[in-house]
């Protein structure tokens, strides 16, 4: 399978749409460069499992009432997010780090935080989070999956 090739990385996404087998199982194998990460995201879908491969990353999850938690991975490492719960994967190290996503589900599906803010209506995404129209601008209508580290 080919990579989805991405400033900042590579992804490799296995469900029941290119492989009819995976009726019970979705995969993604993630590949972010040092620097980068895995934009801020959650799936509607299922809980995440992750097992880390190689490469060096910090993981922090945000759940209800304002809490959040950061873990720090490596090889070998395994990780878990539970349902629609939001979460970013940097690569803190000087390699690339490779990890696999998997979830019990016929299909992958995530929901970037950042194009979720940029279809939605402007007026109301600046009013509440009280957002200048610089950053507005900037949000992205497309899925990033991997956002590149600053060069």
């Amino acid at each position: 399978m080919e990579p989805m090739k991405v400033a900042g990385g590579q992804v490799r996404i296995v469900d029941c749409s290119v492989f009819p087998a995976a009726s019970t199982i979705a995969a993604a194998l993630v590949e972010v460069e040092p620097g980068g990460l895995r934009e801020l995201h959650w799936h509607p879908n299922n809980d995440e499992w992750q097992y880390f491969l190689e490469g060096q990353g910090r993981m922090t999850a945000f759940t209800s009432s304002g809490k959040a938690r950061t873990f720090d991975f490596q090889a070998g490492d395994v990780g878990y997010v539970p349902f629609a719960t939001g979460h970013y994967i940097e690569n803190t190290g000087k390699e690339p780090l490779r990890f696999l996503e998997m979830f019990k589900s016929a299909y992958f599906a995530d929901i970037s935080l950042n194009q979720w803010m940029a279809l939605s209506p402007q007026r109301m995404v600046q009013q509440n989070l009280n957002l200048d129209d610089a950053t507005m601008a900037n949000l992205r209508k497309d899925k990033q999956v991997i956002v590149p580290g600053r060069q």
